[in-house]
């Protein structure tokens, strides 16, 4: 079957873009003066109705178009993933994943010439063996296995032609429709500078040197860790526009969903220790995880791939971080209202009430905030994504009252697109006690937190990571005041 034409000219695309988000704007402003002369039940019905009809549509327009349009798509659709009814969530997330994991292939000869280009040699004389059947199709490129000549088997990714031009001008075209409907859409949101912020990120990707810097980076930052594995960059078989990585042999993330308990644990941890633990170790973070951008090896370690979308996370981001979490877990309103301030979250510190601000937060960040064991499911993900985007949840109307800075907002997607993979994976676990390995310096906990504590202690006799910081832990039970909903204690 042909391959459907991508509209490729800047006006069809913002066409395609500007329908959508036009008709996503009204809708929402239309739903929302009707809702105000109906009954609360009559309104949240056409609030879910209004929600799934558009998120449909977001998937249909942005997963027909590569590019940018596509990787936005991916990006935001979890914004509006809570919103979803419950009784068409598992419909739904299902194209989620397809948007996330697929797109249109293009034939060997249009990718072949472009490796040549690039590589300035035959592939014959580059490789020993390159199977030309691609092994994964994503939103800039494509994926292909080979063989060095030393017999080194390894990934090379490879950027669709012409992609540059179309993904810039969809960053235009969205950075337009972003700041022109965003505040109707994602009212939250600091819309024009999250536009920028976007548009800066996915450049970015599109330039795969940086992206083997990124990978090199944290390769060599995690070098040997006990059941973390990152691929090595071959720099002489990579440039701008062609990546080539150690192959990793392994399954996809989702052979591990119907596996057993023990198994989903280990998995689900390492996970949640890589995309949420060790940014506070490295000073940079992945802001784009998802199940294609992790493999489970046959010995029980978790490799993780595709650095094209990494942030810096300087000491002060994540000290501010920590100092939130640890004011949220010891219940200092007072305190947590002033660092979010700080952060550029709260412009007006005197318009928040502190009791509201604690129980706000902790009706999001419940499952890693409260010592207590959690048993994931996608229901509890989409329950706690619903938290944060949902303006009839205490967060979400919390949130509508202030201001997200655009780069906070890259790090806000990725922790909710780590909550549905934990979703997927549906592990039983404490990852309070977990995360206060990093919140609050204290001993590791279980297997895992032996082992990379073991394989750190070099690193801290030698002084440590520039960005962990030596924080004291507060003093009792009675110093943790918890707030918010006690839900899915087990």
């Amino acid at each position: 079957m042909p391959a459907k034409k991508t509209r490729t000219t800047r006006t069809g695309r913002l066409a395609q873009l500007g329908g959508l988000a036009g008709e996503q704007a009204a809708r929402q402003l239309g739903t929302r003066a009707a809702n105000a002369v109906r009954t609360d039940k009559v309104a949240h019905a056409a609030l879910e109705t209004r929600n799934l009809e558009m998120a449909n549509r977001m998937v249909r327009v942005l997963g027909s178009m590569r590019g940018a349009a596509m990787k936005v798509g991916q990006m935001l659709s979890l914004f509006d993933a809570g919103f979803i009814p419950a009784t068409h969530r598992e419909e739904f997330q299902a194209r989620l994943a397809a948007l996330h994991d697929s797109a249109p292939k293009l034939p060997w000869a249009e990718m072949a010439e472009l490796v040549e280009a690039e590589l300035g040699m035959p592939i014959r004389v580059a490789f020993r063996r390159f199977d030309t059947t691609p092994v994964a199709a994503a939103s800039i490129g494509q994926v292909y296995r080979a063989v060095m000549h030393d017999g080194r088997e390894v990934a090379v990714k490879v950027q669709y032609p012409g992609i540059d031009s179309m993904v810039r001008s969809d960053m235009k075209n969205l950075s337009f429709l972003l700041k022109l409907y965003g505040k109707a859409v994602f009212a939250s949101l600091d819309v024009p500078n999250l536009a920028d912020e976007l548009e800066s990120r996915i450049t970015e990707e599109l330039d795969y040197e940086r992206e083997a810097t990124n990978t090199t980076r944290v390769a060599s930052a995690l070098r040997d860790h006990p059941f973390i594995v990152i691929p090595d960059v071959v720099h002489e078989r990579s440039s701008r526009r062609v990546l080539t990585t150690d192959w990793i042999d392994g399954q996809p993330l989702r052979s591990v969903f119907n596996a057993t308990l023990s198994t989903r644990n280990r998995v689900a941890e390492s996970v949640f220790r890589f995309y949420a633990g060790t940014p506070y170790e490295l000073g940079v973070f992945s802001g784009d995880p998802h199940p294609g951008n992790a493999l489970v090896l046959a010995d029980g370690r978790v490799a993780f791939l595709d650095f094209g979308l990494v942030k810096e996370f300087s000491p002060e981001t994540a000290e501010g971080e920590l100092t939130t979490m640890r004011s949220a877990i010891e219940g200092d309103g007072e305190r947590l209202v002033e660092v979010m301030h700080e952060r550029g979250f709260v412009p007006d510190p005197q318009t928040i009430d502190r009791h509201d601000a604690l129980d706000a937060l902790m009706e999001y960040g419940w499952w890693y905030l409260l010592d207590q064991e959690v048993e994931f499911t996608p229901a509890v993900a989409s329950e706690i994504i619903a938290a944060f985007v949902n303006p009839t949840n205490r967060f979400g109307r919390l949130l509508l009252q202030q201001n997200i800075p655009g780069p906070h907002a890259i790090r806000i997607r990725a922790e909710l697109q780590l909550v549905a993979i934990l979703g997927q994976i549906q592990p039983k676990l404490n990852l309070h006690r977990v995360a206060r390995e990093w919140i609050y310096g204290e001993p590791p906990v279980g297997e895992l937190g032996t082992q990379h504590h073991q394989w750190a202690a070099p690193a801290r006799a030698a002084g440590g990571s520039p960005t962990q910081s030596k924080v004291s832990r507060p003093e009792g039970p009675a110093s943790r005041r918890q707030h918010g909903p006690r839900r899915h204690r087990q």
